[in-house]
């Protein structure tokens, strides 16, 4: 055991023994060591708390907040520490925030409970005693797994899980969790496996089919996700959480007829609907119907101020020019100190953008850097960690590698990838080659991705990708690329090839050339600086989680660019790299040089590619829908005096 362990065992020791003085002092210890401990501040506060330290808690609890913004057992101690001073609207909305954070904290549901019952609001206290009853029920292994899940102990809620159902094997809350475990680590097949058959076993389990949609809908499965969501419509079609899951499903199968029906539905029923609004407004986008959706993210915020996703989505499109009074709405939302996380985060990229298009650089970075930092804080990355598993590429994926697999794997010729990183232009390489009559255009598939994680095993702490790499079969690496060609034809609308733009597939360049040895591989690069920055400016939907720092993304953009050129080394002529700015200084030229490259005949529509009627769902979407231009290029020029951190981490790479 570390010490630091060691310590916090005795300050959690100190607190079970109502010695809170001294588990109080043992917290200090160790906050003097690191300031942002997050299980040191939540000790410190509960001890300042039972102390009656009330003015210290409430500061740790401040730190703790910053450090762990998602951290449900913080939330819960807020709601102790409020109700202890006789704020009981605090408590109500702190007690709330921990149990979405973690729906296991049977303690926030039965205050949450009492406090409802004391105000007279029966049936919100009637349902938060129910969901403390269902904790109560649940074996203590499985409450054990919810904490750890959603306290971010992934790997050790995946073995708590898996040794449960070992012995209780048809258990549904169990496969439910570890699907849930699944979809965290990447392994949507196993999630959809466990669904499926948890479904079989409770059918009206009405969590496991709404988590059984979203399992299919993460792998890309959007007819069935839509069967499923038109089954449960059918069993009550009056019901709006039915109606707007139909919606999203139809949305994904490309019925955007039947999704706006169900969404007019939902707000001839319920017109404030801000969730809906906000869902509609982004299928109007989608199809490119710009103004309606504009209108439609504005009836969201009108209906709900602090609603930061429907605010965050208008400046998303890239295109849209805030008013005065929307900004000044913005800020006085942003200056709540009861905002919800993620409407903070939202309202914070917002800002950035609002005020960046007003060219007030100064505040417009603080606004992005306030996202960032919040962000960062929620998801934990770590360069260093990053750094290490792509020079692990470099290091397992050597020449002798691909001699000895040389003939292997499946022979298809019809996936290109076109990869990198994300705000470097991929969109519009792929708008423009899916012009072309022989060319699909796809999504981001999770595919590649999905396979690495599969390859990385599953024992605690460990992974075996990439250095499994050379213990596979060739018959093992043609069944891969089989099952990736086979699982994608669920995107494809009938053209000879079909693009995979999944940006993050440059790590795995060495097991595509395995899998697929004929496959195209683009690689989309754009300056540094303007890539960087551009990423950094940019709240993604999920994942991208290395953008969320000056230091971060320079590093994982320097890491980028020394990979790509192992990949030049050890497979030389396989990847075409196409810059953006070449691409802005000569479109014609650069078309011409991928199609030669593609083995495909020049089309004219690759030149008109902003003409190109299809639905395109990434932050890109508007841009790619004008003609070529340069709006985005030396952007970061205005934000230099800022960006000292990027440039150290960019290095030599930097201008």
């Amino acid at each position: 055991m570390s010490d630091r362990a060691a310590q916090l065992a005795s300050a959690q020791r100190a607190l079970q023994a109502s010695d809170f003085a001294r588990g109080l002092a043992i917290a200090e210890t160790l906050l003097q060591q690191d300031p942002d401990d997050g299980e040191a501040l939540y000790m410190a506060a509960v001890a300042a708390r039972y102390l009656d330290r009330f003015d210290d808690a409430v500061h740790l609890l401040a730190r703790l907040h910053a450090a762990m913004p998602e951290y449900g057992r913080a939330w819960q101690e807020a709601g102790h520490l409020a109700r202890a001073r006789g704020d009981v609207g605090q408590a109500l909305e702190a007690y709330a925030r921990a149990v979405r954070f973690n729906p296991a904290l049977d303690a926030s549901w039965r205050a949450l409970a009492e406090l409802e019952q004391a105000r007279g609001r029966l049936a919100e206290a009637q349902a938060a005693s129910a969901q403390a009853q269902r904790i109560a029920a649940l074996p203590k292994e499985l409450v054990a797994v919810t904490h750890h899940l959603h306290e971010g102990r992934i790997l050790r809620a995946e073995e708590i899980c898996r040794h449960f159902l070992r012995t209780n094997p048809r258990d549904v809350e169990g496969m439910r969790l570890l699907a849930q475990i699944g979809i965290k680590l990447g392994i949507l097949d196993d999630a959809e496996f466990l669904l499926e058959s948890a479904t079989a076993f409770a059918p009206d389990n009405l969590q496991l089919r709404l988590d059984y949609i979203d399992a299919l809908r993460r792998r890309q499965k959007f007819d069935r996700a839509r069967e499923e969501a038109e089954a449960l419509h059918a069993r009550d079609p009056d019901n709006p959480l039915f109606q707007s899951h139909l919606a999203i499903e139809s949305m994904q199968t490309g019925n955007y007829d039947r999704a706006f029906e169900l969404f007019d539905a939902i707000l001839d029923r319920l017109p404030g609907d801000v969730a809906t609004l906000t869902s509609r407004g982004h299928a109007l986008k989608t199809t490119g119907r710009q103004e309606a959706a504009v209108e439609s993210y504005r009836a969201a915020v009108a209906a709900r101020p602090a609603h930061g996703d429907a605010w965050y989505a208008l400046a998303n499109l890239k295109t849209y020019r805030f008013g005065d009074d929307e900004i000044a709405t913005m800020r006085d939302q942003a200056g709540r100190p009861d905002l919800a996380f993620m409407d903070r985060v939202h309202l914070s990229f917002a800002l950035g953008k609002a005020l960046e298009d007003r060219a007030n650089y100064e505040e417009s970075f603080g606004f992005y850097r306030t996202g960032n930092d919040l962000k960062r804080a929620q998801t934990r990355y770590k360069a260093d960690t990053m750094s290490a598993e792509l020079a692990r590429q470099r290091e397992v994926c050597t020449p002798e590698l691909f001699a000895r697999h040389a003939g292997s794997g499946h022979p298809a010729t019809d996936p290109i990838f076109i990869l990198g990183l994300p705000r470097a232009g991929s969109t519009l390489l792929e708008q423009i080659l899916a012009s072309h009559s022989q060319v699909d255009g796809t999504l981001e598939l999770p595919n590649i991705l999905a396979l690495a994680h599969r390859l990385r095993g599953r024992r605690a702490g460990q992974s075996r990708y990439p250095e499994v790499l050379h213990e596979l079969t060739p018959d093992q690496l043609t069944a891969f690329g089989e099952k990736f060609i086979e699982d994608t034809k669920i995107h494809r609308q009938g053209a000879p090839f079909f693009i995979d733009k999944m940006p993050n597939n440059f790590r795995h360049i060495g097991l595509i050339q395995l899998i697929l040895p004929n496959a195209k591989i683009i690689d989309a690069r754009r300056a540094p600086m303007d890539c960087c920055f551009s990423g950094f400016k940019q709240l993604f939907a999920e994942g991208q989680e290395f953008t969320y720092g000056l230091t971060e993304i320079g590093r994982y953009y320097s890491d980028y660019v020394a990979l790509m050129d192992h990949w030049d080394a050890v497979l030389p002529g396989k990847v075409l790299r196409v810059q953006h700015e070449d691409v802005l200084d000569d479109l014609e030229g650069q078309v011409r040089r991928m199609l030669d490259y593609l083995e495909l005949p020049f089309e004219e529509a690759c030149l008109n590619f902003h003409k190109t009627d299809r639905a395109v769902r990434t932050a890109s979407s508007e841009q790619v829908r004008q003609p070529i231009n340069r709006s985005g290029q030396d952007a970061w020029k205005c934000y230099e005096p800022w960006l000292g951190d990027l440039k150290n981490a960019l290095g030599p790479l930097a201008p």
